[in-house]
C-alpha cells in the first residue's frame, strides 16, 4: 500500500466534514466568504486523526475502511517553526494505520510514515502491510478468472533534493511476499512458480516537481522514474526490470485549468503475473487490461464557475502489450468521464468531489480528494 501525502491530508477533510455539526460549524466557515472550509481546522490540527474511507474501485468492489492519521505537528506550527528559523516550509511528519474490507472478501491492512527531513532536502516514505485480494485474470480473449492474492509487502523510499533545485533523486525499495489461488484451474499463461513468490526490488528513483500546489494543482509539473531490478540478492524469486516513468502538467487559461497526464510502464524477464504492468485510467478496473508492457495518456479540463465549485470533464486512452499480444493485436482502451468539485480548503488550495466515468465495459464512481493523478 502506497500513501500519498495529498491523497491522506484531503481524505482528512472530508473526514473532517462530518464533524461540522453543532457549535463546531463556526470552525468550518471561511471568514472570507461564509462558505464551508476545513482550512483552519487542518492547518491548526495536531495529533490523532481518523479518516473514515470509501472504496469504489470497480476490481474490488465497494466497501470501506479507516486510517488513524498522526501529525508530529500541525501544518500551522510547522511554518510558523520554519519561519522563525529562517528555514523552507515544509509538511509536518505523519504516520498512519489504516484497514479497509470490500463486499467481495478484498482487505488490506496497513502503516506507513512520511517523514520531510534536513530542511526539505531530504524526503521519506515507508509502509509495511498485509492484504488478501479477491480479483480476475483475464485472458487474452477477455475471459476473467478469479484468484485470491495473500500478501505481505514492505516499501522504503529517500530521495534527496539536488542542490537547491525542484530535482530529487534516491532509491526505493520493494518487497511482497505472495500467495495465489485460482478458483477454477490455473490459466494456461501463468506460470505455476509465479501462484506462491516472493519479490525483491530495488529501483532508483527520480523526481520533479514544480506544482503550485499539492493538493489540486492548477500549473506546474510533476515527474517521477524509476528504473528497477528484482533479484535473488534483493530478495526475489525471479529475475526481472521494470522502467516506470509518469507525468502530470497543468496549465491555467482563464476560468479553466487544463492538465494532461503520460505514464510508461515497462517490464522485462520473469515477471509474476499478478505484477505486470497494466491500464490504469478512471472508468477501467484495475488489472483489466495487463501485458508485459502498459502505456496510458489522459486529458483532464476543471471549469472554475465561481470560487467554490467547479466541473471536470476528462478523458484517456491506454494499452498494454508485449508478451500476450503485439502493440497491434492489443485493444487500445478509452475511457471518460465528468465530475464536479468543491473547493473545501481554500488556503489549502485542496479540491474535493464525484467523477462519474465510463471504460469499455461498464461505469464507474471516485471519490476525488485532492488531484485524481497519483
Amino acid at each position: 500500500m502506497r500513501w500519498h501525502l495529498p491523497r491522506l491530508v484531503a481524505a482528512a477533510a472530508l473526514a473532517a466534514s462530518t464533524a461540522a455539526h453543532g457549535g463546531w460549524f463556526d470552525k468550518f466557515v471561511d471568514s472570507s466568504d461564509g462558505s464551508f472550509d476545513l482550512s483552519d481546522y487542518l492547518l491548526r490540527h495536531r495529533g490523532v486523526l481518523p479518516v473514515p474511507m470509501v472504496i469504489t474501485e470497480p476490481a474490488i468492489g465497494y466497501g470501506g475502511g479507516v486510517a488513524l492519521a498522526y501529525f508530529s505537528q500541525s501544518f500551522e506550527e510547522r511554518a510558523e517553526e520554519s519561519k522563525r528559523l529562517g528555514k523552507p516550509v515544509t509538511p509536518p511528519d505523519i504516520s498512519v494505520a489504516a484497514g479497509i474490507a470490500t463486499e467481495n472478501g478484498t482487505w488490506v491492512a496497513g502503516a506507513a510514515h512520511m517523514g520531510y527531513w534536513d530542511e526539505d532536502r531530504l524526503r521519506y516514505i515507508g509502509g509495511v502491510g498485509a492484504a488478501e485480494l479477491h480479483l480476475d485474470y483475464f485472458s487474452v480473449s477477455g475471459v476473467p478468472r478469479a484468484y485470491r492474492l495473500e500478501a505481505t509487502a514492505l516499501i522504503q523510499q529517500l530521495v534527496r533534493r539536488i542542490g537547491t533545485t525542484h530535482w530529487f533523486a534516491g532509491a526505493r525499495y520493494t518487497y511482497i511476499s505472495t500467495e495465489s489461488r485460482f478458483d477454477s484451474g490455473v490459466p494456461d499463461d501463468v506460470p505455476q512458480r509465479s501462484l506462491d513468490t516472493s519479490i525483491g526490488k530495488l529501483g532508483v528513483v527520480v523526481d520533479y516537481d514544480t506544482r503550485d500546489n499539492i493538493f489540486t494543482p492548477n500549473k506546474g509539473v510533476f515527474f517521477e522514474l524509476e528504473a528497477a531490478f528484482a533479484r535473488g540478492s534483493f530478495g526475489s524469486d525471479s529475475q526481472y526490470e521494470t522502467l516506470y516513468a509518469r507525468a502530470f502538467t497543468w496549465h491555467p487559461v482563464g476560468a479553466f485549468v487544463l492538465g494532461a497526464r503520460g505514464d510508461v510502464r515497462f517490464s522485462r524477464g520473469d515477471v509474476p503475473f499478478y505484477a505486470q504492468p497494466f491500464v490504469v485510467q478512471r472508468g477501467v478496473p484495475a488489472a483489466r487490461y495487463q501485458d508485459e508492457n502498459a502505456v496510458m495518456v489522459e486529458g483532464e479540463a476543471r471549469w472554475n464557475i465561481d470560487s467554490r465549485w467547479a466541473l471536470v470533464g476528462f478523458a484517456g486512452v491506454g494499452k498494454a502489450y508485449g508478451r500476450r499480444q503485439s502493440w497491434d493485436e492489443a485493444k487500445t482502451v478509452v475511457a471518460g468521464g465528468a465530475g464536479f468539485r468543491y473547493l473545501v480548503a481554500r488556503k489549502l488550495g485542496m479540491y474535493a468531489g464525484i467523477d462519474v466515468a465510463r471504460g469499455p465495459e461498464d461505469s464507474a464512481i471516485y471519490f476525488t480528494a485532492g488531484s485524481s493523478w497519483r
